[in-house]
């Protein structure tokens, strides 16, 4: 049974920072970090393979910074000059390749509350 299980999530003010942590139940492909706002879709914040190439949504470059520990199959995203637009709850996600087959995990999310 694949676990990923989040922490880090909370409140902070505009400008702040905080640091999410996945730790993940095996080891994985890609790893990364999505947010969904309620009413609308859920939408990638970065994400990083095994070989560290990492990818980013427009909006967080330069601010956010996703790593991973392959060692502790975890990954993490450190957020820093936060923004209210920001808020949102912030999901783990796990790619692992089974054969030909790619598959999604996903976390429990957490929530992150930016204030202004």
């Amino acid at each position: 049974q694949v676990q990923l299980v989040e922490s880090g999530g909370g409140l902070v003010q505009a400008g702040g920072s905080l640091r999410l942590s996945c730790a993940a139940s095996g080891s994985f492909y890609t790893m990364g970090w999505y947010r969904q706002i309620p009413g609308k879709q859920r939408e990638l914040v970065a994400t990083i393979t095994s070989g560290d190439s990492t990818n980013y949504a427009g909006s967080v470059k330069g601010r956010f910074s996703i790593s991973r520990d392959n060692a502790k199959n975890t990954v993490y995203l450190q957020m820093n000059s936060l923004k209210p637009e920001d808020t949102a709850v912030y999901y783990c996600n796990a790619k692992k390749w089974v054969g030909l087959k790619l598959f999604d995990y996903w976390g429990q999310g957490t929530q992150v509350t930016v204030s202004s």
